[in-house]
């Protein structure tokens, strides 16, 4: 597998759309279509930027993860809208397409101490993903989403 992100663009936006789960998965995650939507609509306030990117296995776009962020923070960074198109899930694409996300937040954003993400309580598969790359839950709901949250551990080079 040769995973990358890349940001959707007015190029790859009409495939990025037509991404889905399975039906006992549509409660987990939002569309990609209502996930764009934000970019413009910014319903977590003005200050927040929204990068949207669709994961590819070579020239294969197989799902879609977006990076909510306010860049003057050290903890508003935020993983959403991820999800694997039904055709390409239990491969393993999931797993290192949020390894990728995690390392370009923590790449892009040196003052980023914490990422955090929401997960559905009935959503078992993705807690335990999470769980993997070290990301907890610290007790805030949002409906039926809880906040996880995973701490960026930087060396320090003296």
């Amino acid at each position: 597998m040769n995973i990358q992100l890349k940001i959707v663009t007015r190029e790859n936006w009409e495939e990025a759309i037509k991404l889905g789960v399975s039906k006992n998965q549509v409660n987990f995650v939002p569309s990609v279509a209502v996930s764009i939507a934000k970019i413009y609509i910014k319903p977590d306030g003005e200050n927040v930027e929204y990068i949207p990117f669709a994961i590819y296995d070579g020239l294969k776009m197989v799902g879609f993860i977006m990076n909510a962020f306010e860049e003057h923070t050290t903890n508003s960074y935020w993983i959403n809208g991820f999800l694997i198109d039904k055709k390409f899930q239990g491969r393993g694409y999931g797993k290192l397409a949020f390894g990728e996300m995690i390392n370009w937040i923590v790449n892009k954003f040196p003052q980023c101490n914490e990422i955090r993400l929401t997960v559905h309580k009935e959503n078992k598969s993705a807690m335990n993903l999470y769980k993997q790359y070290g990301f907890n839950p610290n007790g805030v709901f949002f409906g039926e989403e809880e906040v996880w949250y995973y701490t960026v551990q930087r060396s320090l080079n003296l």
